[in-house]
Order: structure tokens, then sequence, then C-alpha cells
């Protein structure tokens, strides 16, 4: 199970290219890249309801490159504490905002700074800002308390971790017992060859550090998140210069999972 980098892998020149990249989306949301974004696409090819969207502000959906809609997973409660992990310019949160209501938090954390300023100002916007935190983090090391939020969003955030566990052991430790993930992220129908592994370019597209989809809820599983299940599968990468990249019998693709953090009376057994 490739859930982590090969041992040479440049982690430093990954961070770079994966902010470089969605520093650019900040800036320039309507450029040319290898991903679609925007709100169409998120209604089209991955489920998302389009009067939600509308409701919205544009500096948010315009800047949407997930691969997901962790949101149509489960439902979110008012008064929650929610956690979208590596928010952009912060569609999902705020979604996820205005599902918790006022007595509810949606907390954004993400790497890039401009993506961060996107998120703030769209909470702003949307008239949200006073239930909306967003911050500046790392997935490594996420600025949270432990066990403090009730569900962790995460959309197209693992495939570009070179160490999966480390990422999914953050998201236990936020969650409290009983909290669950909302996971949207690439998977693969076997496993990608060493050239492709070892190839930043490639994993900051969202490609080669992708996992093999019967995987999945077994990374989940050895890092305490228990009940992973594939929910929905999604065709994000359709006609996109990604898709171009890889052998076609990869069947890269996207998917909804569902997994949660143990209560205590199931952590006994």
């Amino acid at each position: 199970m490739a859930t982590t980098a090969p041992v040479d892998f440049d982690v430093t020149y990954l961070r770079d290219q994966i902010m470089t990249a969605y520093d650019r989306v900040a800036r320039e949301p309507h450029g040319s890249y290898h991903f679609h974004r925007g709100p169409e696409y998120a209604a089209t090819f991955v489920g998302y309801d389009r009067d939600e969207l509308a409701a919205l502000p544009a500096t948010a959906t315009a800047r949407f490159a997930g691969v997901g809609n962790p949101l149509a997973i489960a439902p979110i409660a008012p008064g929650e504490t929610v956690l979208d992990h590596a928010c952009g310019a912060g569609m999902d949160l705020l979604l996820a905002a205005r599902r918790v209501g006022p007595t509810g938090r949606a907390i954004g954390i993400d790497m890039t700074p401009a993506m961060v300023a996107q998120a703030d100002r769209a909470a702003a916007e949307a008239g949200l800002a006073e239930r909306v935190r967003v911050q500046r983090g790392f997935y490594e090391a996420l600025p949270i308390d432990d066990a403090g939020v009730d569900v962790v969003i995460s959309n197209g955030v693992l495939s570009l971790a070179p160490d999966k566990g480390l990422v999914l052991r953050q998201i236990h430790r936020a969650l409290r017992p009983g909290g669950r993930l909302y996971l949207a992220d690439v998977v693969v129908q076997r496993e990608l060859s060493a050239e492709v592994r070892a190839n930043p370019d490639l994993w900051a597209a969202c490609i080669a550090g992708a996992l093999i989809e019967s995987e999945l809820p077994a990374a989940a599983a050895a890092n305490g998140l228990v009940g992973g299940r594939v929910v929905r599968r999604f065709n994000c990468f359709y006609d996109t210069t990604a898709e171009e990249k890889l052998a076609k019998d990869l069947f890269i693709q996207s998917v909804n999972f569902l997994a949660r953090k143990p209560a205590p009376v199931e952590a006994m057994h």
C-alpha cells in the first residue's frame, strides 16, 4: 500500500509546486489548467446543487477545484463544528457553514496564503464571517485542538500528501469520538509505476499520489478511522490533460468516502 512517497522523493519541490498551482488558481481562476474548476464543473461532474452554488459568492465558486462532493456524503447537523481541511477558496467551507447554522462553526485551513485570503473574503461576502474562521496551516500539523471538531471534510487533499498516514492521523486527532470524515479524493484501480510515483509534477496533479481504491478503507483503518467505505464515484478528469498522462487501464477517477472516529464504547472492544 503506497501511503508514502518514494524514499528519494523531493517533498519540498512538491509543496512548492502545489502552492504555486493553487496560488495561480486563487489569482487567475479562469486560466488554463490540467484540472476542471468552477461552479458549472461542480454541478455537472461531481453533483453539487446548482441553486446552492448560485447563492454563494463567485469568489469561492469560481476557484473550486475539488474532485468530489464531500457535502453529499452524509448530513451535517446544526450546531456542529466542521473543519474543511485544505479549504481552498472556501466553497465547501461556506456550504458547511450554512448547514451548521448560527450555533455551529466552520473552520477552514489552507497552506496557500492567496487561497486563505480568498476564503476569508468569500465568508464575508456570504454574510457568514461570524461562524467561519479561516487560517493558514498544513495538513501534516493541523492547528486544531485534539477532539475539536465533529466533521472533517476533505476534497482532493489526501492524494497530494507525501505521507498519507500522518495526514489521516491528524484528522483522527482533530475529530471528537464518534466524529466523521467526509472525504473526496482521487483513486486508481491498480498500482502506479515507480516512475509515475517518483514524479513530483504528477503528484501535484493529484495523480501520482493516488491510492488504489481498495486500499483506501485499509489506510483509514490503519490510522484509527473505522467503517470506511466508498459511497459514490466521479469521472472528475474527463477531457483534461491529466487524463492523457496515464494508461487507460488505471481507471483514474475520484470517490466520495465516509469513515468515522470510534466512539468510546467502540474503542473498548
